[in-house]
């Protein structure tokens, strides 16, 4: 697969003669379009201002009866997190107990489910005895108050080193304090749970770890969540967490979202502060979110959104929220379908497409057109060479002090396709950007003008391996 991939490369990447100059971050064209269908944020609004600006965003649905007693399986939202502690049906206490036995329960045989690399009881239940005592006196800090949040183990989050899923990194990369990410959902009243397990260095996408134990899928726990960011899907297809955080430099969220059924979302280039994440792919790995509903992903990303750019010479528009609430008729969507994408799956994965897509037509009237996308193969090619070579990079004075037995076998076929791409293929890759700008802000011109709204296609070509 690897000598594959490295052959393809070099045939289109390293020969190819291109006059364009490299671009080393993502570009997009800063405007703020106003619409009725948004709403835009000040850049003055704290962190819990934003969350209530998102909340305002929502549908206000009836209150939903949720029997905090019933045993039956039951996957609550942030929104019934914070109604239940409101009514006084729970409390966050409650919560954090009743969370500590799931995990543990599911730690052991016949489970063995791996979703934690590590949880701190005595920190999690002295979170939500602060959490349950604001509530008692009136002051929850916003609807993420005492709300039970996950972390991937690529985050800095304190009291916990940062593995990366391996058994050294953090050996030699000490936690000394949380992730910007981290710090806006504390400053949320967000329950921080532990830190989810993945892919060791993210470098794969089956969420397999030989250290931590493989994180199993909770539909089918024969089978892989997919990964890096397993655990993290993992834990909220579970029901144990209605969100966690994520890193996604080329799917590591949106994977594993797919095979655990969750909402998997990979935020616009330095929208969400990358500070205290490894810096294992600096210009594509990004913070992402997993969570149950668009709701609750959606709320989640009002949190950690930053004012300020991660990144020094990237330029942002101000927080644009959807009004989840609009009256727009659903029939109105219109859907972007690039065939020689849709059809390169598995049959059993491309019928599944067809059929759901068929169904989304007609039931509720949405539209389906034809576009091409050009270069699709060449910039994926360009994306892995841009992947590998900062990866190699930003390990490399770590890997120099190791001894590679150390390493899983996957990571350490990984680290050494990495290691022999050239500084040459890698400016030919941000070559290959910029040689592509002028097409992605021709598809990004549809969507403004609501020509277009979403690009269809298979989230993955293949099922979920069995473990």
């Amino acid at each position: 697969m690897f000598d594959f991939i490295f052959y393809r490369l070099l045939q289109l990447i390293g020969d190819a003669e291109i006059e364009e100059s490299p671009v080393f971050c993502p570009s997009h064209p800063v405007e703020e379009k106003e619409s009725e269908e948004v709403k835009h944020i000040d850049f003055d609004l704290s962190e819990t201002e934003q969350v209530q600006e998102a909340v305002s965003c929502l549908p206000t649905w009836s209150e939903r009866e949720v029997n905090c007693l019933n045993p039956s399986f039951h996957r609550w939202t942030i929104m019934d997190y914070a109604r239940a502690y409101h009514s006084k049906k729970t409390t966050p206490l409650t919560v954090a107990e009743r969370f500590v036995a799931a995990v543990s329960e599911s730690s052991k045989p016949p489970f063995n489910m791996s979703f934690f690399i590590n949880y701190d009881v005595e920190d999690i239940m002295k979170q939500a005895a602060e959490s349950t005592k604001r509530y008692e006196l009136g002051r929850p800090l916003s609807v993420l108050d005492g709300v039970p949040i996950a972390v991937k183990d690529e985050i800095d989050c304190l009291p916990y080193p940062t593995t990366g899923g391996t058994s050294w990194l953090h050996k030699l990369r000490p936690c000394t304090g949380d992730a910007s990410c981290v710090k806006y959902l504390r400053l949320c009243g967000a329950l921080i749970v532990g830190k989810t397990n993945m892919h060791e260095l993210g470098i794969g996408t089956s969420g397999i770890n030989p250290h931590h134990g493989s994180t199993r899928n909770p539909y089918n726990s024969s089978r892989i969540c997919g990964g890096s960011s397993s655990g993290s899907a993992a834990v909220v297809a579970a029901g144990l967490c209605p969100a966690a955080l994520g890193v996604d430099g080329g799917g590591s969220v949106r994977i594993p979202a797919s095979l655990c059924g969750v909402v998997g979302l990979k935020p616009t280039f330095g929208r969400v502060p990358h500070s205290g994440v490894l810096p294992l792919n600096w210009t594509v790995g990004m913070v992402g979110i997993l969570a149950g509903t668009i709701e609750d992903a959606f709320i989640v990303y009002a949190a950690i959104s930053s004012k300020l750019p991660s990144h020094q010479n990237t330029a942002l528009p101000k927080l644009c929220f959807p009004l989840l609430n609009s009256s727009r008729p659903i029939s109105s969507i219109t859907l972007a379908k690039y065939g020689e994408w849709f059809n390169d799956c598995s049959d059993d994965i491309r019928v599944c497409c067809s059929n759901a897509l068929d169904k989304l037509q007609k039931h509720h009237g949405w539209k389906s057109v034809e576009v091409t996308i050009p270069e699709i193969e060449v910039m994926r090619l360009a994306h892995y060479s841009t992947i590998a070579s900062e990866c190699s990079t930003s390990l490399s004075s770590y890997l120099e002090k190791l001894d590679s037995s150390q390493l899983g076998w996957d990571a350490r076929v990984a680290l050494a396709v990495y290691g022999s791409f050239s500084s040459k293929e890698y400016i030919k890759a941000q070559k290959i950007s910029t040689l592509n700008i002028p097409s992605y802000i021709q598809i990004l011109d549809l969507f403004k003008d609501n020509i277009l709204h979403l690009v269809v296609g298979a989230a993955l070509a293949l099922k979920s391996m069995v473990l």
